[in-house]
């Protein structure tokens, strides 16, 4: 929250932000053919959203970034190959079970998305400390609710995919997350150097996983302590 802050008042917006809202883990995206390798993914017409848009390019994928409005057309005509969007109950609404029917996880690009209350900095200064406290509360009763609902809800959804609409839910290789990964951190190196405040927000949370990472290894099944 304190980086989310200094984020926008460095870009010089008068906003109180407060996070709001976590949808949880989002598939990798819905491919019309299943990708067998790194090679597969070059020259796949994707859109593809942020920092995991520009990892794709690495790997060859022609990105593009459409609203959501017009991701399910482009997929009918042929003009993409492939779309991620988000969570399956939210792709889901939009449709692409109907036309291609890969479904990839994990979402290594986007394990969560916070999404931000903000309020005029002026009025939230006038409010009484009590009021400040009440729209917390509240913003962060949301935050557990939003978590807790994503969590409860998917699995549903992938299970009718698969048995009712003839989806194939695939799991990238080890192969192809290790290029990932790979290809992020070049990205994440790239940005540090051009964005001083992507370096100190990434370092912030570079450590937060080093602390975590202990605690991760006891704490949850099956052990992986790498």
């Amino acid at each position: 929250m304190k980086l989310d802050q200094e984020m926008y008042d460095q870009a010089g917006y008068n906003v109180k932000v407060l996070p709001a809202i976590i949808l949880t883990p989002e598939s990798s995206g819905w491919f019309s053919k299943p990708i067998e390798s790194v090679e597969d993914l070059k020259g796949i017409k994707m859109r593809f959203y942020g920092y995991g848009g520009q990892v794709m390019q690495k790997l060859g994928v022609s990105v593009s970034l459409m609203p959501p409005a017009e991701l399910f057309p482009a997929l009918e005509k042929g003009v993409l190959d492939a779309t991620e969007f988000s969570m399956p109950t939210i792709d889901e609404r939009l449709g692409f079970y109907k036309i291609v029917k890969y479904n990839y996880f994990p979402g290594w690009h986007q394990q969560a998305s916070i999404a931000d209350l903000y309020i005029n900095k002026d009025k939230w200064n006038k409010l009484s400390k009590s009021q400040q406290k009440l729209i917390e509360i509240t913003t962060r009763a949301s935050l557990l609710n939003s978590i807790a609902q994503g969590e409860a809800t998917q699995g549903r959804v992938i299970k009718e995919n698969v048995e009712k609409r003839g989806v194939k839910t695939m799991y990238w290789s080890k192969e192809i997350l290790d290029e990932f990964k790979k290809k992020w951190e070049e990205v994440a190196t790239e940005m540090s150097a051009k964005d001083p405040f992507f370096k100190k927000a990434y370092e912030d949370l570079k450590a937060f996983r080093e602390k975590y990472k202990y605690w991760q290894t006891l704490g949850f099944l099956p052990r992986n302590c790498k």
